[in-house]
């Protein structure tokens, strides 16, 4: 039986995400736009709560395309909270649709997100060598800076925290233990600077 970090439960699903996504370096906007509104939804619940729910927030949310999500009025929000499919919380719900609109305007300010996200690691992963899980932090600077200014361009539910487990789950850190098998393939897929 392979070794995997210690967070990674029997789900197939989770052992999926954590073998083939988690860590794996992420540089379309678009998609890292999608992973910041879920990590967002992960807020009091577990991610394995979220991702199984992945499918159904791409259905409601447009395959998070930005424009359309940003035309998103209270009608939709009131559809959303019938829809069993998601997490029906009317804050989270709006939070997607916030973080659509703060999208677009940096985009029309000609800022590419993903320039924009990987500026907190200076264009790289940070490769850390964690020989347990006790050791891996929830926060760091790099994940206070950029929660600060995801605030500040107009984004919600983009606390420390969540952007920590966001940038872990896009590569901008390596978090995989040194025992897990997916270490040392997500090391050689390391953005370099």
């Amino acid at each position: 039986m392979q070794n995997r970090c210690a967070w990674v439960t029997t789900d197939s699903l989770y052992q999926q995400y954590h073998d083939k996504i988690w860590g794996r370096p992420v540089v379309d906007s678009r998609e890292l736009f999608a992973k910041l509104c879920l990590d967002g939804q992960q807020a009091g619940l577990s991610w394995l709560t979220i991702l199984k729910k992945q499918q159904n927030y791409e259905r409601a949310f447009f395959d998070f395309d930005p424009s359309r999500i940003a035309g998103m009025d209270e009608n939709d929000i009131e559809q959303l909270m019938l829809d069993k499919g998601i997490v029906r919380n009317r804050l989270k719900i709006q939070s997607i649709i916030k973080n659509a609109r703060a999208y677009l305007v940096l985009q029309e300010q000609g800022v590419n997100f993903s320039d924009f996200l990987w500026q907190f690691t200076e264009g790289k992963t940070v490769v850390n060598q964690w020989s347990d899980k006790s050791q891996v932090p929830t926060t760091t600077n790099a994940s206070d800076n950029m929660s600060k200014a995801l605030k500040k361009a107009g984004f919600s539910f983009v606390g420390s925290t969540i952007c920590y487990a966001f940038m872990q789950a896009v590569g901008m850190v390596n978090d995989h233990t040194t025992d897990c098998f997916c270490y040392a393939d997500v090391v050689s897929k390391a953005r370099k600077p």
